[in-house]
């Protein structure tokens, strides 16, 4: 009991100490933004990336009990116990980190896992307050993943506390102001190490750059599954959705695809086409009048 108290001040710490952080470099790039005419942020934006922010964190604090001991109670059953606490938060890092990326891989090509997620990439602005524009729903669901953490031997708590400090990473690569990284040696950090060049890309609308890069800091794991792109010089970049939502307000941002999956599984014939809405990726029809964007990228690739 004393060690779970002790895990969660340690990440309400890390919450704390992080906050002036993040103040000070956001208010820096809405001022460098400014000064230079380039118009990467909107106050209705922003205020809105703050308001999803909030969801998402008032969610996630009322489901934690639940979620916790769901993770609690498989950890009683666990089958390694690491006892080199070096060891132990490597390997906590490398295994959350990679139980992050199947997660979003899952919300990027499920659409009613789409329909939770697809509020992080509505922003047609990148900086770094959309780092924290987040998928309200995601806290409700995203303990399942961690089931097999609890399984290994790591305990709920400290998930908690890796969880919060690759956030910290998560939100600082939400930036235009670091250059895609040409030079060596630190060309080689591309290879290992999300950069902001590469979720620049996570964020595209553009068909080519879909559905790509899904790794929170490591991005090994894009390389070696095929979900890894690198940014084009050439193929300047446009954020949001492929089909960007006319009305803006917070509660359709958070509603719409919810609204679309339905209204798409209401109008269709037979159970399976019903079920295939739902866990198919995000525009896949039964006629084909819409498109996934693996469709889409054979498409381009016919046409060129």
């Amino acid at each position: 009991m004393f060690e779970s108290l002790k895990n969660y001040t340690v990440e309400q710490l890390i919450i704390i100490a992080t906050t002036p952080l993040y103040t000070i470099l956001i208010v820096g790039e809405i001022l460098l933004s400014n000064f230079q005419h380039r118009g990467y942020y909107t106050l209705k934006d922003t205020i809105t990336n703050l308001y999803l922010m909030l969801l998402n964190g008032g969610l996630d604090l009322l489901s934690r009990g639940l979620t916790w001991g769901i993770l609690a109670w498989f950890f009683q059953f666990h089958f390694f116990e690491i006892k080199n606490p070096i060891l132990y938060w490597g390997l906590l890092f490398i295994a959350e980190d990679f139980v992050y990326y199947l997660l979003h891989v899952v919300d990027h090509y499920t659409r009613f896992f789409w329909a939770a997620h697809v509020t992080h990439h509505s922003s047609e602005q990148f900086n770094l307050t959309v780092g924290f524009r987040s998928s309200v729903f995601q806290p409700l669901y995203r303990f399942i993943y961690f089931i097999p953490l609890s399984l290994i031997g790591f305990k709920a708590v400290d998930m908690a506390v890796m969880y919060s400090i690759t956030q910290i990473y998560g939100i600082l690569v939400h930036t235009s102001y670091i250059p895609k990284l040409r030079k060596m040696p630190f060309k080689l950090i591309e290879y290992v190490i999300v950069t902001p060049s590469q979720h620049r890309v996570h964020h595209a609308s553009n068909i080519q750059y879909l559905d790509k890069n899904m790794g929170m800091c490591l991005s090994i794991w894009d390389r070696i599954f095929g979900t890894f792109q690198e940014e084009i010089d050439d193929l300047p970049i446009k954020y949001g959705l492929t089909h960007p939502l006319e009305n803006r307000n917070a509660a359709n941002i958070v509603f719409h695809e919810w609204i679309a999956l339905f209204k798409d599984i209401a109008k269709s014939n037979g159970v399976l086409t019903k079920f295939k809405h739902l866990f198919m990726p995000p525009g896949w029809s039964p006629d084909g009048s819409t498109k996934t964007s693996k469709q889409l990228r054979e498409e381009l690739s016919k046409n060129n």
